[in-house]
């Protein structure tokens, strides 16, 4: 084992949506590091294929069962990672998702927005206060939260600016959890818990039909990078791979 590998090897970590794309591969990442890896997930198939295929690469990962937009759900991850770790040292707020179209603010299905932001952004809120209480026993605590450029506003009213399509369901939640992000960061100021925000970039992944132009691997990058900071690392921030982002 490496030297870093030696320092992480006692750390945990819980991803979110961790089944499969950008989010196995931040598991995957934190895995090779040495982190022990949970594998939040709410599909029990995909979830245990994921968790087998990171034990054949020698990581030490464990499946969670868990549905963001559940209350239960979330308490249940929690008490399965007390008992099997007692504690935790970074959560990754992975699972999103798109809520598909149309999603023209004038023609679209008000539900679609409901379910997006339930999930999106309620649920990164009920995900992370379940799981505060075994955050707050680890001496370097992180939590990242999966964003988006197009939530970026200052991005989406910059005239020329590539934020892909009209999205008043998708683009805004990613907006709605870039605030979050800065309201957690204010409020645990006094903690050692660093909260930030990263932009995976366009990533071939399901949630757009694989048409992105990053691979899963290198949409985990930045997502890895923040949940291994130092303790004098940013909070309240938000980054891509290039750097820092405006909100």
């Amino acid at each position: 084992m490496s030297e870093d590998n030696d320092v992480n090897r006692n750390k945990v970590a819980l991803v979110t949506g961790a089944n499969k794309g950008i989010g196995y591969e931040i598991a995957a990442g934190l895995g090779a590091l040495g982190w022990t890896v949970g594998v939040g997930a709410r599909n029990e198939e995909r979830r245990e294929a994921a968790v087998e295929k990171l034990r054949a690469d020698g990581i030490d990962a464990f499946g969670v069962p868990l549905d963001v937009t559940d209350d239960a759900s979330a308490a249940g991850a929690a008490r399965l990672i007390e008992e099997r770790t007692g504690r935790l040292d970074a959560l990754v707020n992975n699972a999103g998702i798109t809520g598909g179209g149309p999603q023209e603010p004038t023609v679209v299905d008000l539900d679609r927005v409901r379910a997006v932001v339930e999930t999106n952004v309620i649920g990164v809120i009920r995900v992370t206060n379940a799981l505060l209480p075994l955050l707050r026993r680890s001496p370097s605590p992180r939590i990242v939260n999966v964003s988006s450029g197009v939530g970026s506003l200052t991005l989406q009213s910059t005239p020329g600016a590539d934020t892909g399509p009209i999205a008043v369901a998708y683009a805004p939640s990613k907006t709605f959890l870039n605030a979050v992000t800065v309201q957690y960061a204010k409020e645990l100021a006094d903690t050692n818990i660093l909260v930030n925000a990263v932009c995976p970039g366009f990533t071939a992944t399901d949630l757009n039909g694989f048409r992105g132009v990053r691979t899963p691997q290198q949409g985990a990058a930045s997502a890895i990078r923040l949940a291994t900071v130092p303790d004098d690392g940013p909070r309240g921030r938000f980054f891509n791979d290039d750097g820092e982002l405006p909100w």
